[in-house]
């Protein structure tokens, strides 16, 4: 009788969560997933302080077949920002740093320019610090190479000069957070794992929540990364890195209630505390940044929303929260497909949307409104192109059984398009983002307006380049690169530039004007004098102005 009452205890307590009204509406997000052979998520709602619905898609492991829940554990890439910058916050508010100590006074290894970046710019992303991650690849390392911290510390310190001056802009830098777990390091005497485990973790009962700095650590409930490999086919997706700071958070949706509870009232993060988290940054010229320490602070539809997700390895995350509506959404995936802010969104569209002051830039009912008898809606052909909002990040379009389909170049993930309304299209099945084409020129739109969760980003037509009697034998040869300490090979490969570091082929330069190229998002720029190439510099988005000269 007892063991009888213990497996129905033990049922209940599985599917306390299991039923709200929207069940049905939110499941179809995840549809995709919800199967028995692929990679997916853990869901977690939270609202008042309890989670109304937790709920696994897909297998944590594909190998032994077992399924995601609220206890598997995942690896939550930047979302970990947050714990990194409570760590620093708490440090502070006991009086063993000061948000405004320079670089200088815990590392005395670093060039001049360290006097002038603070803790809070290191919180802020506004250093200018170039980012660790965008330096390795620069160097050769690939995703699965292993280095350590001291690596890590030598390169930063080996850099001569930053992306900025520092609070001149944002710029988002995985090496500012790497810098503020070695600060811990160093204030707390001791690393900033055990800190956090002692001064966050443990208080607040998250007990399979760690920094993971020993990849050799054993994990119960550990969910696998993956990544896709052809349609319904992963391999697995894992690092053996050990930086903590950027990244490097274990958890679980069980621990993320903990910590979301501990926002609104708890004896060991207190409103002074949370105050100095959520706090945005400002620049030189006083303009506030929708960045605090680790979170992003916005609104979406009207509501203050509080934010951050995550992306390494086979992993993809998000931790959304409605602090008014004391609502929030954790997403943590295992596939590096996943697109969990998204899917973040659509979950709050559903839950709070009797409370959204302001309607959303496209709501499914747009498509019962009528065409305007002066709109001209353009064929599918003027669409049809490549539209770029920054250096290598394209979106091409083109017609594929007469709809039109997009392709992504950052991540080669592909979709179609469904028009909803004049100009006006939409990914099926996803309201968060829309896609306006606007500007018609020479019988092609030129700009393409892409809303997602409210915030709209301009994409302009990217022109195909011809520069006729281009001499490529003038850009081969051997570049050092000091800072780096590495050498980069340019050379001519069927009558095409090629890139290699050490012997790994980083890519094809393609010609986007006079003496520059593009390596899928790196841009090269050729430095002449007396019309002879004598370098070049990098520009690799996390980091600027990266100099190579020719040997």
């Amino acid at each position: 009788m007892k063991l009888f009452h213990l497996l129905v205890l033990t049922f209940l307590s599985l599917n306390l969560w299991a039923e709200i009204p929207q069940k049905n509406e939110i499941d179809e997000i995840f549809a995709e997933w919800d199967k028995p052979n692929v990679p997916g998520a853990s869901l977690g709602i939270i609202q008042d302080g309890k989670l109304i619905y937790v709920q696994g898609y897909g297998m944590a492991n594909l190998e032994y077949g077992i399924p995601n829940g609220a206890k598997s554990v995942f690896r939550i890439g930047s979302t970990s920002k947050q714990f990194t910058a409570a760590c620093i916050v708490l440090l502070s508010q006991k009086g063993k740093l000061k948000l405004s100590d320079s670089l200088d006074q815990f590392f005395p290894g670093f060039p001049d320019y360290a006097k002038g970046i603070t803790i809070q710019h290191l919180l802020n992303h506004t250093s200018g610090i170039r980012d660790y991650l965008t330096l390795a690849a620069l160097k050769g390392f690939r995703d699965d190479d292993y280095y350590e911290d001291a690596d890590v510390m030598q390169w930063l310190v080996s850099q001569q000069n930053i992306s900025f001056k520092p609070g001149e802009e944002f710029l988002y830098s995985n090496s500012g957070y790497w810098l503020l777990g070695q600060i811990v390091n160093k204030v707390a005497e001791m690393n900033m794992a055990e800190f956090a485990e002692k001064e966050i973790f443990k208080p607040l009962g998250m007990s399979n929540t760690h920094f993971h700095n020993d990849h050799n650590r054993i994990v119960k409930n550990r969910a696998s990364g993956y990544s896709p490999k052809g349609e319904n086919t992963f391999e697995i997706n894992m690092t053996t890195l050990n930086m903590i700071g950027d990244g490097g958070i274990f958890t679980t949706i069980e621990d993320v209630l903990l910590w979301d509870q501990a926002y609104y009232q708890s004896e060991v993060l207190n409103k002074e505390f949370w105050v100095l988290m959520t706090k945005q940054g400002k620049l030189n010229d006083s303009n506030t940044l929708d960045y605090a320490s680790g979170l992003f602070i916005d609104r979406y539809k009207g509501l203050k929303i509080i934010s951050h997700g995550g992306a390494f390895v086979g992993f993809r995350a998000e931790l959304l929260r409605f602090p008014e509506q004391h609502m929030s959404v954790a997403i943590f995936a295992n596939r590096g497909d996943a697109n969990p802010s998204n899917m973040a969104f659509q979950v709050a569209d559903i839950i709070l949307q009797d409370k959204f002051i302001e309607t959303s830039p496209v709501e499914p009912e747009i498509s019962n409104k009528p065409e305007s008898k002066d709109t001209i809606i353009y064929p599918l052909k003027q669409l049809t192109g490549n539209y770029q909002v920054a250096p290598g990040v394209i979106l091409e379009l083109t017609i594929k059984d007469e709809t039109l389909h997009a392709h992504q170049s950052w991540n080669n993930k592909s979709y179609n398009l469904k028009r909803i309304n004049e100009n006006l299209y939409q990914i099926p099945d996803d309201s968060t983002i829309s896609f306006t084409f606007t500007e018609p020129k020479n019988d092609l739109s030129q700009l393409l307006i892409v809303n997602q969760s409210g915030e709209d980003s301009d994409w302009k037509r990217k022109i195909a380049i011809d520069i006729p009697n281009i001499n490529l034998n003038e850009y081969v040869g051997k570049f050092y690169g000091s800072e780096l300490e590495t050498t980069v090979i340019i050379y001519l490969k069927e009558k095409q530039l090629f890139a290699r570091i050490k012997n790994n082929e980083q890519g094809q330069l393609k010609i986007e004007g006079i003496d520059k190229f593009m390596i899928e998002q790196t841009e090269i720029v050729f430095i002449r004098k007396n019309s002879t190439i004598i370098g070049f510099t990098v520009n690799a988005g996390r980091v600027k102005n990266l100099e190579f000269k020719k040997l």
